[in-house]
């Protein structure tokens, strides 16, 4: 579950500013998540939190300075 996430989550996210909002981001990345893993888009924002604190910690994103929160591609 956490590699499809990373996948749809890498796949939407970009790599210029502004970014995308974090209830954008769990908007779009449902389209590009298997229905299989995420029936419906169940767990799908619990699963969106986990791989960008992940992907946050590992250097691939960066957060925007700006309210709401806006991430994208480092």
């Amino acid at each position: 579950m956490y590699e499809a996430m990373k996948r749809a989550f890498l796949k939407i996210l970009p790599k210029k500013s502004p970014g995308l909002t974090v209830a954008e981001i769990q908007e779009r990345v449902i389209a590009h998540l298997p229905e299989e893993l995420f029936p419906g888009g169940a767990k799908a924002g619990w699963w969106a939190k986990t791989v960008q604190l992940d992907l946050e910690a590992k250097g691939v994103l960066a957060r925007e300075k700006t309210k709401p929160l806006r991430l994208r591609k480092a």
